[in-house]
């Protein structure tokens, strides 16, 4: 998708959220009036996969015949939707309208890294059905400010998803004021940037072949001075799931050595999720450039949660990260372990932890934080200045 002039983005994106705002008004529901879009301060939380989701969603004698070992997973995030998701969306809220009280913190977006949904629901009108569900929850909660995500790979995964996701959520997105063109209307795909303060956002669809020369058009263009990059899975691995990154199979090396060099080039802080722990890390590239990653996940199993396997410092990025989940993959250890050899020597800060919960952005002219809260409470675990990793 072709970025927005800034000015003329500024215009329809703080049109848009009016918009959004008086129709809400008109609805009975109370929500915060949208950031002042010219704003060089301010703030956003961020959440990680959520994986919305409801038994009635899917058809069990596809997922029996299909997905079979899938069907414990999606038990047990319907009940998350059911008991926990709630409760996150809460705070959210609370948290929305305490910064939204300070000029120097105001919420653009809040913004949720991809998997939104399960999906595997069998059909594109029940993966439809289920978006719609997702977005109307999202809708409900009356966080007060709108309500921004990737695409991620369960988002456009079962019989019928992918149209399902077309159809249902980039109308939602248009309707968020932020995947419009200058007549209105919305764009039909999930690559699209934001451009808020003095910040430029492009949110990345890993599953789309052309998205890498989208992002390079997209970056050359950048006038910003912070550069965020929203992409589902890492761009360079940690924890046990070592080959779960963008692009990490040998046919596609250079398009990995293509993507790094320019988030390097561009000092970018890359969000993401997908393997559903808590990381940061810096990753130096071979062209003398550097990016920041941070991950986060809300997939929350219980209301109060604590870090666990925590790992911290450029010793700990290493093979040795297989360990934190010793049942997964086992017959692949070796190669999993060969991954981190071949990166550990670009890697130059790492922190990793088992640690549900979500973030939340803090953006001034100058610098970057994040405040990592653990579960679906307020709870601070701990504040993470992300400019200082990118050194």
């Amino acid at each position: 998708m072709k970025a927005l002039p800034r000015r003329q983005f500024l215009q329809t994106a703080t049109s848009a959220a009016l918009g959004v705002t008086l129709a809400s008004a008109a609805r009975g529901e109370e929500t915060q009036p949208p950031a002042k879009a010219t704003s060089t301060s301010f703030s956003f939380p961020l959440l990680g996969d959520l994986h919305f989701d409801k038994l009635e969603h899917h058809d069990m004698d596809w997922l029996d015949r299909n997905k079979k070992g899938d069907i414990g997973q999606i038990k047990n995030y319907s009940r998350i939707t059911a008991e926990i998701t709630p409760k996150l969306f809460d705070a959210i809220r609370e948290t929305v309208a305490d910064l939204n009280r300070d000029p120097a913190t105001r919420v653009p977006f809040v913004l949720q890294v991809g998997d939104l949904v399960e999906g595997l629901c069998g059909s594109e009108e029940r993966a439809a059905r289920q978006n719609r569900e997702a977005l109307d929850f999202v809708r409900g909660a009356q966080l007060g400010a709108p309500f921004v995500f990737a695409k991620g790979n369960h988002d456009v995964t079962g019989e019928g998803a992918p149209a399902a996701f077309a159809e249902v959520c980039h109308r939602f997105l248009g309707e968020q004021a932020v995947n419009f063109t200058g007549d209105g209307k919305p764009k039909t795909a999930a690559n699209y940037t934001i451009e808020h303060g003095d910040a430029l956002f492009c949110f990345f669809d890993a599953y789309d072949a052309q998205s890498l020369a989208w992002l390079e058009a997209a970056l050359a263009k950048r006038t910003a001075r912070h550069c965020f990059v929203t992409i589902h899975p890492p761009v360079v691995p940690y924890g046990a799931r070592a080959t779960w990154n963008i692009y990490a199979s040998a046919r596609d090396k250079a398009k990995r050595e293509k993507l790094l060099e320019m988030l390097g080039r561009q000092n970018v802080f890359v969000l993401g999720g997908h393997i559903h722990r808590f990381n940061t890390l810096t990753r130096t590239t071979p062209g003398g450039g550097k990016f920041v990653q941070l991950a986060v996940s809300s997939v929350i199993n219980a209301p109060t949660v604590k870090a666990r396997d925590a790992l911290s410092g450029v010793g700990d990025y290493n093979g040795d990260q297989v360990r934190v989940e010793p049942a997964f993959s086992p017959d692949t250890e070796v190669a999993r372990r060969a991954v981190y050899g071949e990166e550990r020597p670009f890697v130059t800060s790492f922190e990793y932890a088992d640690l549900p919960g979500h973030a939340v952005i803090n953006v001034t002219p100058t610098r970057v934080t994040a405040r990592i809260y653990a579960g679906a409470s307020r709870e601070l675990w701990r504040t993470v200045d992300l400019t200082a990793l990118m050194g």
